[in-house]
């Protein structure tokens, strides 16, 4: 099994029962593919979504979205690296990059400035990361999308998109 994001986006706002319904509808014929949904991240307005699914490999994945009717973006295999912490993500802080990228550099990279991201409150939960090394989303839990702004700013790390999310999970 590996690790799959999905990046969706409806151009009307979903309630948080849109959600569950949705992941309802599809249960269905995800587990027919074998798919485990393991949580989504719906953004604050309400049209940006990302999830995360475990399945046997990407192609099946996208076969039995299409196959539910699941409108998506993009979809990619990833590594999960968590932090070791205790916390509640409340923003992503999505990430693209030309050339890919050493996770441990970027790591390293934000260590480094661990000091900005605790001076706003801001701590590290987890991240997904592309199997091209390309993409990268990072989970923080933070008072609220600018004081991850500010960290991410003072800390000089790259940076596509920082939004607040609601979290929900099977």
């Amino acid at each position: 099994m590996i690790d799959v994001i999905v990046e969706r986006f409806y151009e009307t706002p979903l309630s948080d029962e849109d959600v569950m319904q949705l992941a309802s509808e599809s249960d269905g014929c995800l587990s027919l593919y074998g798919i485990e949904w393991q949580q989504s991240f719906l953004g604050s307005n309400g049209k940006d979504m990302i999830c995360h699914f475990r399945a046997p490999d990407l192609e099946s994945l996208r076969r039995a979205l299409r196959e539910s009717g699941s409108n998506f973006l993009t979809s990619w295999s990833s590594s999960v690296h968590p932090a070791g912490i205790e916390a509640a993500p409340t923003v992503m802080v999505s990430r693209r990059f030309d050339e890919p990228v050493k996770i441990e550099d970027l790591q390293a990279r934000e260590d480094a400035h661990g000091g900005c991201l605790k001076a706003h409150n801001v701590r590290f939960v987890h991240s997904y990361f592309s199997q091209d090394k390309t993409r990268m989303l990072c989970l923080y839990a933070a008072p609220d999308a600018e004081a991850v702004r500010h960290a991410q700013y003072q800390a000089g790390m790259p940076v596509e998109s920082i939004w607040a999310f609601k979290h929900f999970h099977p």
